[in-house]
Formats: structure tokens, sequence, C-alpha cells
């Protein structure tokens, strides 16, 4: 975004931090970006990832956003605690890199600039989780900690979690232009996104409009993903929603346990604004939000309204067609939705575990002939059996088999539970880094056997039900 001029951002440089140390790399994202593994482990990377050296050339900068924030407009936003190291051209195009947790900037209003250990790790092992399911995300290449202390509610050690994106430009950028009636910064804005993201908007009628409705779709698809793999973001304000359609921000976040449709998973959120089951909702009100700071640019309401009309079809469908491979069906099956329904409802009945059904699910597909550990996870047996009297009827209707291969490949056995995270966030704040780097490697092949860590894919402790994570987390 540096080209775009000043009005886009602040030149700061970043707060060093005291005795830095390696708490984790994601080695599989540093060779994605063409990085030398022996200068990452190196005391230069250290360094320089760590905000304590800036290399010669290098301008960091803070960008400048607005916002509505749980439904209200918040006014001018920015990041707070993340800067933009500079760009790096890789195998897989450019990409923006940033610090986040580097210090204070002119938009940090009343926080200190700083991220925790704890929100740390959780970001980055969230990140590269994501990806590894085919999630369009940000990602993280590393975590450095210090024993510099950092208040939250209570005292804890900082870090700095090295991220990266193609962009990280929000549709919070455009709110913040538009309603300052800065029209020549938000037209030259959506200019940068549309020639470098969305390409063949500019052939259209409208280009702003094309680009509208790009984005619509892009996040009508990620909230798909979101809904098949019981991912709850919690905090889905529009300062937090990517321009490109990628999960951007991981504060409370949780991949639900049990299934329940009104899960809210941020303890902030008490009126359930972001529940899981709210999810796409918010989605599109979120894009509605984006539709009037580009309609300067737009022109018409109406051509505003016909482009965001596309994501009222295009999410059902990429649900639908998400949800029924993970039954081992095309999308187009027949009776797709009505056994997606059913299973829907069979779940939250007992609000059974959502990611132990699933995989327990694939695995009884292979074998039909043992259902006993799909069974097992629910109380009520008799309305098991009609389930799955109901899913074997409809699909022997078809004529065409399930697919196992379909399901297994939809149905991740490992996820990143909110019980994983807390146990390795402990370990890590008494020194023992070494469970961020074994998770990191089970989430990087969540569909995989990983028989050392099995006890990694099981029903949750009972502790688990009672982790509360906030805005702060």
């Amino acid at each position: 975004m540096s080209e775009l001029g000043s009005a886009f951002f602040a030149s700061v440089a970043p707060t060093p931090l005291p005795q830095p140390h390696w708490v984790a790399h994601s080695l599989p994202l540093a060779r994605e970006l063409g990085l030398d593994e022996e200068w990452l482990r190196s005391e230069d990377a250290l360094q320089t990832l760590t905000g304590n050296r800036v290399p010669d050339g290098t301008h960091t900068r803070a960008s400048v956003y607005s916002g509505h924030q749980f439904g209200n407009w918040a006014g001018q936003l920015g990041d707070g605690r993340a800067l933009m190291l500079g760009e790096l051209d890789t195998p897989h195009g450019t990409r923006e890199i940033q610090l986040k947790g580097a210090g204070l900037t002119p938009f940090s209003r009343m926080g200190d600039g700083r991220a925790v250990l704890r929100s740390s790790i959780r970001e980055f092992l969230c990140s590269e989780a994501m990806h590894a399911l085919g999630i369009p995300t940000t990602r993280a290449l590393c975590i450095t900690g210090s024993p510099q202390p950092v208040r939250r509610e209570n005292v804890e050690t900082a870090a700095v979690v090295t991220r990266t994106a193609p962009s990280f430009i929000r549709f919070g950028h455009f709110e913040h232009f538009s309603y300052g009636g800065q029209h020549d910064e938000l037209s030259r804005l959506a200019d940068h996104v549309i020639d470098r993201f969305y390409p063949d908007c500019r052939a259209a009628a409208n280009p702003y409009a094309a680009l509208l409705q790009a984005v619509s779709e892009r996040t009508a698809h990620l909230m798909a993903q979101w809904q098949a793999v019981g991912f709850c973001h919690g905090v889905m304000n529009t300062d937090n929603m990517s321009i490109l359609g990628l999960t951007l921000d991981y504060g409370p976040f949780q991949f639900m346990d049990g299934f329940n449709p009104d899960h809210i998973c941020n303890h902030t959120d008490t009126g359930g604004r972001y529940a899981y089951n709210r999810q796409p909702q918010v989605a599109y009100w979120n894009l509605f939000c984006l539709g009037q700071a580009l309609l300067p640019l737009i022109g018409e309401p109406d051509d505003a309204m016909a482009a965001l009309e596309s994501y009222k079809t295009v999410f059902p469908a990429a649900l639908t067609q998400r949800m029924a491979a993970k039954l081992g069906l095309s999308g187009d099956h027949p009776h797709a939705k009505t056994l997606v329904d059913s299973t829907l409802n069979l779940l939250a009945a007992e609000r059974t575990d959502y990611p132990l059904f699933w995989h327990q699910f694939s695995g009884w597909l292979a074998h039909p002939e043992q259902p006993t550990l799909l069974q097992d996870l629910f109380v009520d047996r008799d309305r098991f059996t009609t389930w799955l009297a109901q899913y074997q009827e409809h699909t022997n209707q078809y004529h065409q088999a399930p697919d196992a291969n379909l399901a297994s490949k939809s149905n991740p056995k490992y996820v990143l539970r909110n019980h994983l995270a807390q146990t390795t966030i402990a370990q890590a704040e008494q020194g023992d880094v070494a469970m961020v780097g074994e998770l990191l490697t089970v989430l990087h092949t969540p569909f995989n056997e990983h028989p050392a860590f099995e006890s990694w894919a099981a029903l949750p402790p009972d502790w688990a039900a009672h982790i509360e994570i906030s805005c702060s987390s």
C-alpha cells in the first residue's frame, strides 16, 4: 500500500523488545516465501522480526482505517499494534510482511501497541491451521517472545507475530476515506485493489460495482468454509474483514466442540451478534457497509444493491456443496440439502462433538460394517438410527454410492480446539515451547493420521467447556 501515498499510512519505527527469543517458525511458509531457512533461525532474523533492527532502506508503516464495531460506527481505527515491514517478491506473488506487536503507532488509541504470548500463539497456530484446511487466510511465519511485561487482564509477556498476506486491506479502509469525504483517496484505493487483485473488474461497465460483487462472492465462499468446518471468528467487525476474502485478525476465535448453532465464542459478545449461526448474515451486513462506502464511486444505489445480490445465491450454494461433501455427496445430489439439514439437527439435539462426528462419519463411510464408534457419540440411539436409515435410503435412491474419499478429504481429524491452544499456551508461558511446534506439525496435515497425538483428536476434557476467550485474546 505504500505507493498509495501518505494519507493511507503513518511512518513509525518499531519499539524494541529486550532479550528476544524464538518461540516458533512455520518452515512450510518460509519455503513458500522463498526464505533461507538458515537465515530464519539466525540472530539477524530474530532481531529483525522482533522489530529491534530495521533493514537498511526499509520504512515501517502503520495503516489507517475506520470501521463498524459490533454494529456501531467506531470512527478512525488503524494498525494499533501492527507495522508493515515491507513487501516480498515470492514464487507465489508479492506478499506484505507485518510485525504484529511491534509497539505503539499513531492508531493505538488506548492500547499499548503490544501483543502477548498467549494471543500470538493462538494467531500463529490458527493462521497456519486454516491454510492447511484450504480456507483463505493470512499466514504466520514465526513468533518471537520477550520477558517484557504487558498488562491485559493480568500481567503477561510480550511477543511479536510475523504475518503475511497478498494484502491486509480491509473493508474499513474504504469506509475511512468514504466517511471522511476523501473521494480522491477512495478512488485511488479502489483502483489499486482492482488493478492488483481484481483486474477482470476493469473491463466491466461499472468497475467499482464489479469490485463489490467480486468481493461479495469471495466473502460468500469464505463464510461457507467457516460454517462447514465449525469455525467461529468471534469479532466480525468491518475493520476485520479482508477485501480479498481472507480470514483476518484472529482474536476470540474457536473451532466448535459440541455443535450448537447459537454458540458464542467471544466472552465479550454478550448480545451474541457474532454467534456461529449469525456469521453469514453479519458478513452480508458488512458487505452492505462496504457498498455504502463505495457508493461515491459506484454512483447509483441500485447498482450497489445489485452487486450485493449474488451473495444471497453464492453463499447457500457453496455451503450446501461443502456440507454435502462432508457427507460424501456432490452438491447437486437431489437430497443433499435435506440430508445436510437432518444431520445438523441430529448434532444440535445433543450438542454432539462436531469435528469428532465428521471424522467418525468418514471412517464409517469407508467401512460401513463398523458403525459402532459413530453411534457411540449419541445418547439417543433411536434418533441416530433413524437418521442413519434416512441417509442410506436417500443415497440408495440416487443409485450412486457416497464417495468415502470425498468425505475423508472434507472432514479433518485435527483442528485447533480451544483446550489444545490453552495447554500449548500454558506450557509456553512456563518456558516450554515444544508443544507449539508439535501442534503446528499436526495442524499442517490435519487429514493425516498422527498416532503419537491421537488424543488431540479425541473428545475435549470437561474443563474445556469453561475456557473463556475475549477480544483481548
